[in-house]
């Protein structure tokens, strides 16, 4: 029997203008720059203006535009959004107070995340996928795998955003966006990735399917070299075996690594700068480069008029597209303003708790995940993991993307937290180190980093030895 029933529940969506800012926070320096500069293009309200052509006349003269916002402020008002501050439509953004530091500058490149994003754009998704899909981009490592459940990824979806994305609904999106151009991108694992590869792969179909049988079922065989028990258990001869073996290595183990993005690694514009003057450390944002935006004082005054004369209908039409382009323009210039503050609130607690990095070295870097910084400065998980992914800061040990500094961390025995950077480190040190006629197995490198009081399990130490690319021991061996 049918019944009808009625529940009340409360539901929050993101407005526009928070969808937004939270586009701009995923940007780097090099995407900013071009994203300012093709809403110059489309939107007549905002001008570029040139530092030095801006004079105190023509600042006060800015300031006067607030007459044009009474009308209906609270339209425009981010803190109704983004518990902002209100938003003086005559300031400038997007530049650094020091213009004698020179950085030089990449070329505009299409980097592997914003890749990913056109061609998420093309499937046809709702609000709430789309979002998971951007979500599951941004946590996409240097090799391109997906190393974060996607449980974990849709319970913060739905704590910070209020999204409700099924498990099986995110498995199919996550499967879409695994055949995305490069081929493999977004598995979770090498096997996945290679059977992604293999499966929307145009090899002869006799021996893609040995190769799928292959991988599916004597795997670890096959990371482990072990051909003669492979052979055996799929029945095949030493020529088969080798034809399937050789298909299987045209594959590609890392399709994040060689994308677009990697191509200028040896040109990276880093989107901060710390520099160490007297005995502080000085961030600077990196926007030297970027275009400076204001409201237009013509469309303005133009915006005025038509505001006070709105009896003829041509008038009426002028000043409903020119309301639209000065609403677009106030939203964009306090989103960027918001997106500069939000950058440097998280850098600065980036250095506040990597001090000792910056000071030292890399043997110092401490544990820290995005929770840390996320409560330090009462911020969404999801804010810190926009702002971090594909953004450089370039400091006096070299250049790190800010991902660099988070990692999880192991207690030593005298209480001291150590990061596993630091381990994978000290890891490889050890098997540098060793006899090439006898290397280290994985039980006794996990005995001399237990002896350094690392306590740390054997399947740890074949985790990160994985991750390091280094072989097992056997296959160190040299004779």
């Amino acid at each position: 029997m049918l019944s009808l029933n009625q529940r009340l529940a409360q539901q929050q969506k993101l407005s526009p203008q928070q969808i937004q800012y939270q586009k701009l926070l995923q940007l780097n320096t090099l995407a900013l720059e071009q994203r300012i500069k093709t809403e110059l293009e489309l939107n007549p309200i905002l001008e570029e203006v040139a530092e030095e052509e801006l004079t105190q006349d023509e600042k006060k003269d800015e300031e006067e535009t607030d007459e044009f916002e009474d009308y209906d402020k609270e339209e425009f008002d981010l803190e109704d959004f983004m518990n902002d501050k209100d938003f003086d439509g005559g300031d400038k953004v997007n530049r650094s107070s020091d213009d004698e530091i020179y950085h030089p500058v990449a070329p505009a490149r299409e980097n592997l995340s914003e890749h990913l994003t056109k061609q998420l754009t093309v499937l046809d998704l709702n609000e709430n996928l789309y979002s998971l899909g951007e979500e599951i981009i941004g946590n996409l490592d240097d090799d391109g795998y997906l190393k974060r459940s996607l449980k974990d990824i849709i319970d913060e979806l739905g704590m910070f955003a209020h999204m409700d994305v099924s498990l099986n609904d995110a498995e199919n999106l996550l499967k879409k966006i695994q055949t995305f151009d490069p081929i493999g991108i977004a598995s979770r694992n090498l096997q996945e990735c290679l059977m992604v590869q293999l499966n929307h792969s145009k090899f002869d179909p006799y021996y893609k399917y040995l190769a799928q049988q292959l991988l599916e079922n004597n795997f670890d065989d096959f990371t482990k070299r072990r051909f003669d028990a492979i052979k055996q258990k799929m029945n095949l001869t030493d020529e088969t075996l080798k034809a399937i073996v050789d298909l299987i290595q045209k594959l590609n183990p890392k399709p994040g690594e060689g994308n677009i993005e990697s191509d200028q690694l040896n040109q990276i514009t880093p989107d901060f700068i710390i520099e160490k003057v007297d005995d502080n450390f000085v961030i600077t944002l990196n926007d030297r480069s970027m275009p400076s935006v204001t409201l237009s004082r013509t469309y303005l005054e133009m915006f005025n008029t038509n505001r006070k004369n709105k009896k003829n209908p041509r008038e009426k039409e002028t000043y409903k597209f020119l309301r639209e382009k000065f609403e677009s323009a106030k939203w964009f210039i306090a989103c960027i303003q918001q997106r500069r503050e939000t950058l440097m609130k998280i850098m600065q607690a980036i250095l506040e708790r990597q001090y000792q990095f910056f000071e030292k070295g890399p043997k110092f870097l401490r544990p820290m995940i995005y929770k840390d910084i996320a409560e330090e400065i009462m911020m969404d998980i999801s804010t810190i993991s926009r702002v971090v992914n594909g953004k450089y800061v370039q400091n006096p040990m070299g250049i790190h993307e800010l991902k660099y500094f988070f990692s999880e961390g192991l207690k030593t025995d005298s209480g001291e937290e150590v990061s596993n950077k630091h381990i994978k480190e000290r890891l490889k040190e050890l098997i540098d180190q060793e006899s090439k006629k006898s290397p280290h197995s994985d039980d006794k490198l996990a005995e001399l980093l237990n002896a350094e009081g690392i306590h740390i399990a054997r399947r740890t130490v074949a985790k990160y030895r994985e991750q390091l690319r280094l072989p097992v021991a056997r296959l160190r061996r040299q004779i």
